[in-house]
């Protein structure tokens, strides 16, 4: 049995990378297997323990100085012998699992967060549109009674003058019908 300590330094947190490692340690059966992730100096690194048979290690390290998830960006791969143990695959596998759960759990707990904040900032837009709304009501109410008084008094002032050109008119039609009495008294018209 041969272990190695492989580091991986570059954008690796958050990229899938240690599920990436775990499946192709799985595909070659590499019995021990652990990846975490870790900062050295401010800067990411994936640190991977492996333990298993020569050829299988060496496949893996071939695997891992050439390969990673899309969203990484590699800056270097340094391996060495590692001397102590390596817990096993299925381990790793469950301790990952839990972690990754955790994480999911913690993430619905920051959006239900976000939501309730978000609801009770509706709530408060739906109350400032409902204040608006009714002031708007209020407003227009205010503004259909003053229109409402206008008009009567425009429809009182046209009344009132209508009146007062229907009565001249019938006062010039009077003086018409006189006027055309006396020309046809005087041209012998009866």
């Amino acid at each position: 049995m041969k272990a190695k300590k492989v580091r991986i330094e570059g954008k690796v947190h958050d990229v899938g990378y240690r599920l990436f490692l775990l499946s192709e340690a799985e595909r070659l059966f590499i019995e021990k297997f652990d990846a975490r992730n870790v900062l050295v100096n401010g800067e990411q690194h994936l640190v991977v323990l492996i333990e298993g048979a020569e050829e299988k290690i060496n496949r893996f390290v071939t695997f891992a100085e050439s390969n990673y998830p899309p969203e990484a960006s590699i800056e270097s791969v340094e391996v060495e012998d590692y001397g102590e143990a390596v817990r096993s695959v299925d381990s790793f596998r469950q301790s990952f699992m839990v972690f990754q759960l955790t994480k999911i759990a913690q993430a619905g707990v920051g959006m239900l967060t976000k939501q309730d904040a978000m609801l009770t900032k509706q709530d408060e837009t739906i109350e400032v549109i409902k204040a608006e709304s009714s002031k708007m009501l209020t407003k227009q109410d205010e503004t259909i009674e003053v229109i409402k008084e206008e008009s009567e008094k425009t429809r009182g002032v046209l009344k009132e003058k209508i009146e007062e050109d229907v009565e001249w008119i019938k006062e010039e039609i009077i003086g018409i019908k006189a006027t055309l009495s006396k020309v046809k008294e005087k041209v012998g018209v009866a």
